[in-house]
């Protein structure tokens, strides 16, 4: 029968502190001997704060603080940002609107994201994905697979499997496929653009 949570250990959660405290540790590259030594607290008491399953009180955390050199609000800060997004392969869904088509296939959930990243397939013979340069343009592109002809604000570039193009600009930017073979790349876009109109 798995160990009820109190309220404590479920509204401390989130500020990760036994991870907190291991990382300190192994960035100032202590053992949990010489730390107990430094603190006077034993090493089976530190032990379990790392791997939570033990609370700090107050002033074992000031004590352990002192060692390390910070605050307490190191421990209690709030995030200013946090997100993860994992897409499994399982789940990817490309769209498609023909044989000959752009597929786009998200890598990440979009609502919301500031940032928004695409596997695009472009199909041989020259169909041409551009994002409109009214707004700032700004992202990220890396050729995975085939060539890239890439045009923007009257430059024209040729980019092969493995080179990447970082833009930032406010003006019109346009891609497809190099050569008669199909070109697939990742793209990392500001999550607000539409990469694939």
């Amino acid at each position: 029968m798995p160990k009820a949570v109190s309220y404590a250990q479920w509204s401390l959660e989130p500020y990760c502190i036994g991870l907190k405290l291991r990382s300190l540790r192994t960035r100032k590259r202590l053992t949990l001997s010489r730390l107990a030594a430094e603190t006077g607290l034993s090493t089976a008491l530190l032990s379990k704060l790392e791997t939570d399953r033990m609370i700090p009180t107050l002033p074992t955390l000031a004590t352990i603080c002192r060692v390390y050199g910070v605050g307490l609000s190191h421990f209690f800060a709030e995030p200013a940002r946090h997100m993860l997004s994992i897409t499994r392969k399982a789940h990817l869904q490309a769209s498609a609107r023909g044989p000959e088509s752009v597929k786009v296939t998200p890598l990440n959930h979009g609502d919301g994201a500031q940032l928004r990243a695409q596997m695009i397939e472009l199909p041989p013979g020259g169909v041409s994905v551009a994002m409109d340069g009214a707004q700032d343009t700004n992202g990220l592109v890396y050729v995975l697979e085939g060539k890239l002809r890439l045009d923007v604000g009257g430059t024209h570039e040729v980019l092969e499997a493995g080179d990447c193009a970082c833009v930032e600009s406010d003006m019109p930017l346009a891609w497809s496929a190099a050569d008669k073979r199909r070109c697939r790349v990742l793209a990392i876009l500001p999550g607000k653009q539409n990469a694939a109109n």
